[in-house]
């Protein structure tokens, strides 16, 4: 059972958020987040955005994906409006850093991002987002408003106890290097993406 063991005000570029950290003890040094806006309303349909990790993209600034981006505009747009991030330790739709840089090597050769797990045998997606739903429950969320383009989050929400009031669209341009990854997001898991994407 994950637990809330620590949590303060942490200020962004962004503005300020509640940080939390959650896990089953507090020895584990990858605990998953969740940061709080300010100015967030938790007796209201609250903005929300499960978001998983990505050095590549946050840290590094790929340009094969559109993590970075993504939580970048997250993490404005729950300032602007109030909402909470949940940030998922699941690098790489959990297959971990070396897999995730064997699978860019991969596609280096011609595969996509899923024929490339698969080459390695491991599942196209392997997150697991009940932890999300664990970590909103804690929190007390009864109602949200979804930043998804990725119908699997969606439906995970609408089967728990947690009310799906709406979606928020999520759309960041694609790039020379992104455009494959997007359209396999698109084709493959069925993400809801513009057609210019």
């Amino acid at each position: 059972m994950l637990n809330i063991q620590a949590q303060a005000n942490v200020p962004t570029e962004f503005g300020k958020f509640k940080m939390m950290a959650f896990s089953e003890d507090d020895k584990n040094w990858m605990p998953h987040m969740a940061l709080i806006a300010e100015n967030t309303d938790l007796e209201k349909p609250v903005n929300v955005r499960i978001h998983s990790e990505c050095i590549t993209g946050e840290v590094f600034h790929s340009q094969k994906c559109e993590c970075g981006q993504q939580l970048n505009s997250a993490m404005q747009y729950m300032q602007e409006n109030g909402g909470i991030i949940i940030y998922l330790r699941q690098e790489g739709r959990n297959i971990g850093i070396i897999n995730k840089l064997k699978a860019y090597a991969l596609q280096e050769k011609g595969f996509d991002t899923v024929q490339a797990n698969l080459e390695l045998g491991l599942p196209a997606d392997d997150r697991d987002f009940g932890i999300a739903i664990e970590m909103l429950e804690k929190i007390g969320i009864k109602s949200l408003n979804l930043m998804t383009n990725n119908p699997e989050k969606i439906q995970i929400i609408k089967d728990s106890r947690i009310n799906f009031n709406s979606r928020i669209p999520l759309q960041i341009k694609s790039n020379e290097s992104s455009a494959s990854y997007l359209k396999t997001k698109k084709d493959f898991f069925g993400h809801l993406l513009d057609d210019e994407n």
